[in-house]
């Protein structure tokens, strides 16, 4: 791989020829450009930010980078938790925020298609009256579906639904050197050679730009019902999570929270929560055809919960009481940034049944390490979040204790049979991770499939691989 080289003024020239209006360089570059939602994994400006409109001009612009040797950083709305769509290596970051349009709705097919820019909380609007929905739900809504792609995101409803990728039929990439390739359609199945379109996602723009996605619909479930249970401690509410799951109500969502993390979102929001006296709280979702037909799963999913040590369970079976329960759900992240100074993120996934056993063991890492630890997840699905909180710490305490703690949740996620993220992906942030968990041999067929894709590594370098 050659040397990246600096953008040049002729570079600048040239953009903006292609791109009027729509390039910056210098001091025009907003500063939100230099970072992700973790500013904990550093500052990155980029030498110009291009923001495109079709993949004719995103085509133009990979060829002409890929023969100057001018890095190229893909970045949609910049939500991202790991570093994945900063600059580090300077170059251009080429953006997908424009490029907002939903296609088409195929009701016939059940599919949808649309660009990358599109805004995950502006998608169901275009579904409405159809009766059909998107069911991955990544909890920040303001991501970009291109962005969801690219990082594979899972989201609440994975416990049933499953993650972004079961949802992606079809995709239309650009190469490095510029090739526009059609990968997948429309078809529910193939078994037509080595299947690149899952090689695509996941990668987070290391082996093309993503500029056009088609993903799968389903009909929309008539109504939902939310059970809210409170527990004694968090290993009891954990410890729930398998009979919950075996007991045959097919859960939707299945999440855990601890009333630290509620009051945070108490105060961030500004609203209380239904219930605060207990120290845990799981809280089940189910999807179906009317209240009648999910009756006999609410009395059973009851039943279970009081015979296995919860308090109560609440039921909401309002719009007012589900949006206090899940607008607090969904406002944890903001929560626990607004209630410490900086933070850092473990984004692991282990086998259910060594959920309690992780969280148990990061109580004790924060007990032993003096660093303040909020965790919230999907319990359904063995994808745990866990922040570090840097409170009142001075730098040099924080950075040596983040980088204890860090090290010591990742080891005991390897030593459960985990992976490194469930579901935001690695960025630049999580590579040292990923190199231990994964082993050189495997590191090795991966970089090979990126200099198969991208011989001269201008695509977000430094990520990942």
């Amino acid at each position: 791989m050659s040397a990246y080289n600096r953008v040049t003024q002729a570079d600048i020239d040239w953009f903006a020829a292609l791109l009027p209006g729509r390039v910056f360089w210098g001091d025009a570059i907003s500063a939100d450009y230099d970072h992700d939602e973790m500013t904990e994994y550093g500052h990155y400006m980029p030498e110009a930010v291009l923001q495109a409109l079709t993949a004719e001009e995103i085509s133009r612009v990979l060829a002409y980078c890929n023969e100057r040797r001018i890095p190229v950083t893909p970045r949609g709305a910049g939500t991202g938790l790991c570093g994945g769509c900063v600059a580090i290596h300077g170059g251009v970051v080429l953006s997908t925020e424009k490029m907002k349009k939903v296609i088409e709705v195929d009701t016939r097919n059940m599919t949808a298609t649309v660009e990358p820019g599109v805004l995950l909380m502006e998608f169901p609007k275009y579904l409405e009256g159809t009766g059909l929905f998107y069911p991955p739900d990544p909890g920040e809504k303001t991501a970009t579906m291109g962005g969801n792609a690219m990082t594979n995101a899972g989201g609440m409803r994975a416990v049933r639904y499953g993650v972004t990728r079961d949802y992606i039929l079809g995709m239309q990439v650009v190469l490095a050197d510029g090739s526009l390739i059609e990968l997948g359609g429309k078809n529910v199945k193939t078994s037509s050679g080595y299947s690149l379109i899952d090689l695509m996602i996941g990668s987070e723009g290391t082996l093309g730009f993503l500029t056009r996605l088609t993903v799968k619909l389903v009909p929309e479930p008539k109504t939902n019902i939310s059970l809210l249970m409170p527990f004694d401690d968090l290993e009891a509410c954990i410890g729930a999570v398998p009979q919950v799951l075996a007991c045959g109500c097919e859960p939707t969502a299945v999440e855990f929270m601890e009333r630290e993390v509620i009051s945070c979102a108490e105060n961030y929001l500004g609203k209380q929560f239904p219930d605060t006296s207990a120290d845990a709280y799981l809280l089940v979702r189910l999807d179906g055809a009317s209240y009648d037909a999910l009756r006999p799963s609410i009395d059973a999913l009851t039943d279970l919960a009081l015979s296995i040590g919860a308090r109560d369970v609440l039921l909401a079976d309002t719009e007012e009481r589900k949006e206090s329960i899940w607008n607090a759900r969904g406002a944890f992240l903001e929560a626990i940034k607004g209630s410490t100074s900086t933070m850092d993120e473990c984004d692991v996934v282990v086998p259910r049944d060594a959920i309690p056993a992780f969280v148990r063991r990061s109580v004790e890492i924060s007990r032993k390490s003096g660093v303040r630890i909020c965790s919230f997840g999907h319990a359904g699905d063995g994808n745990l979040h866990i922040y570090a909180c840097r409170d009142d710490m001075d730098e040099a305490c924080w950075k040596k204790a983040v980088s204890d703690v860090m090290n010591e949740l990742y080891a005991s996620a390897r030593e459960m049979h985990g992976e490194v993220s469930g579901e935001h992906g690695i960025g630049h942030a999580k590579r040292p991770f990923l190199r231990e968990s994964l082993g050189e041999r495997q590191l090795q067929l991966m970089r090979g499939i990126k200099a198969t894709f991208d011989p001269n590594g201008i695509l977000n370098p430094g990520k990942i691989v």
